[in-house]
């Protein structure tokens, strides 16, 4: 058996009864054996003295391959961002670049304190993506984009719905499961407005034969909804439902434009929505109405979404967003800070379908965990510790970040990671990129 114990840290269980705990958490092959009490006697340990010790945070809304175009896409609104942008450089992604996209965004989510995303990727060469995830420690369920319509979307991303799902179903089959059970792979139609209602409904009888999570984004902007009600004839939730996808496996990113009737689906269908306030804020899409779905009973998470889109994978920067954005709707307070990280953290393993598995510190579960320094003057006095992870923390603040009981960021340095180096990568990577998508700037 191979173990550690860390010491020294208060524990923020994050389980159902919230408890925050002084003494040690026991690591043995992967997953916590004990918290709190007296350490057993002669395991390694990590002094975590100073920090707060809870569950690694849960993304549940990113596009790994959009990290390269940091900066490559600001001041669109949402149609004309991807049509104009993202959509071509997407096309223009070959292994080598995504594979530095990919490592690019692993190094900022472990950095910061992430240690399971839900990912949609680009439409061709999402094997790369999941290789270079097996080898980096973080945890992923990762979907192949699905599309096949827009008249404006480059050739190469769109694909008509037999090859799409045959090669949905091959990495099903080739990788599901990989890396000790860390990697797993979801179905990811983009959205209505790129996917054909025989796509669609494909990928509803797929995820319903093999139990996938469907990954998709609904009701991000007013402009999208009315091209979907265009084509469709009805509201976006509403025509998914028609589709036969509005189910528990279903992950529908941003719900910023939901009514009453829209909301009453979601709870009633157990949908989940990964919400986005970073991105939200950047594409000019809205405020998410976060507080009314939470108090339907609807799990809410959160996700930075791509890089192109925030700039950042700092989930630090989305729980502070997520609050106070609800408190400019609502009120101070609406959405407290307790909340937002339950969020992050036993709402991002819902969504995901890991429940059982990640999202809290609790004897049986795997040991994704990270340790946040609270011992520093811009920190202290940390009086409430949701407040402070919330309010003053940043994902600088990480000092430990393990993924299965493996330490992957210790101190700041991420295991076998020369930044420097990847940083002068991902430099040359994207330039390249621009450059065989012929948005050279």
């Amino acid at each position: 058996m191979s173990g550690v114990v860390l010491h020294g840290g208060t524990v923020l269980t994050m389980n159902d009864a919230l408890d925050v705990l002084e003494g040690p958490v026991v690591i043995v092959d992967g997953r916590i054996t004990q918290v709190g009490g007296d350490a057993p006697a002669g395991m390694p340990s990590i002094d975590v003295s100073g920090c707060l010790l809870l569950p690694g945070f849960v993304q549940t809304h990113v596009h790994l391959c959009q990290t390269l175009f940091r900066g490559a896409a600001d001041d669109l609104p949402l149609l004309a961002w991807l049509r104009q942008r993202v959509w071509p450089l997407e096309a223009a992604h070959d292994a080598d670049s995504l594979r530095v996209s990919t490592r690019l965004a692993v190094y900022e989510l472990l950095r910061t304190g992430t240690t399971a995303v839900l990912t949609m990727e680009t439409v061709h060469d999402t094997d790369v993506v999941i290789g270079t995830l097996a080898d980096s420690g973080l945890r992923a369920t990762v979907g192949k984009c699905l599309m096949d319509l827009d008249d404006e979307a480059p050739a190469r991303l769109k694909q008509p719905v037999g090859p799409a799902i045959d090669e949905s179903l091959a990495l099903h089959k080739a990788f599901d499961g990989a890396a000790n059970g860390r990697i797993r792979v979801a179905l990811a139609p983009r959205f209505a407005v790129s996917c054909s209602r025989a796509l669609l409904e494909a990928t509803a009888d797929v995820s319903a034969a093999y139990a996938l999570l469907v990954h998709t984004h609904a009701c991000e902007q007013r402009e999208e909804i009315e091209v979907v009600r265009r084509l469709a004839g009805m509201g976006n939730l509403a025509y998914l439902a028609d589709t036969g996808l509005a189910t528990p496996r279903l992950c529908a990113a941003h719900c910023v434009w939901v009514d009453a009737d829209d909301q009453a689906l979601l709870a009633e269908r157990d949908v989940k929505v990964m919400h986005c306030p970073g991105s939200n804020l950047k594409l000019g899409s809205g405020l998410a109405p976060v507080v009314e779905m939470r108090r339907r009973g609807v799990t809410v998470s959160l996700g930075a979404d791509g890089a192109a889109c925030n700039n950042r994978l700092d989930m630090f920067e989305e729980m502070r967003l997520a609050a106070t954005l609800q408190a400019v709707r609502l009120g101070p307070g609406a959405l407290p800070a307790r909340d937002v990280v339950w969020m992050a953290t036993r709402a991002g393993a819902r969504t995901m379908g890991l429940e059982n598995e990640v999202g809290q510190v609790s004897p049986g579960w795997r040991a994704d965990l990270i340790a946040v320094d609270v011992s520093g003057p811009m920190v202290a006095p940390s009086a409430d510790p949701y407040s402070t992870l919330v309010y003053a923390c940043r994902g600088t603040d990480v000092r430990l970040t393990m993924v299965d009981g493996e330490v992957l960021v210790r101190d700041g340095s991420h295991r076998q990671v020369d930044p420097a180096g990847l940083a002068a990568d991902a430099h040359v990577a994207a330039a390249r990129l621009r450059s065989r998508a012929g948005l050279e700037r």
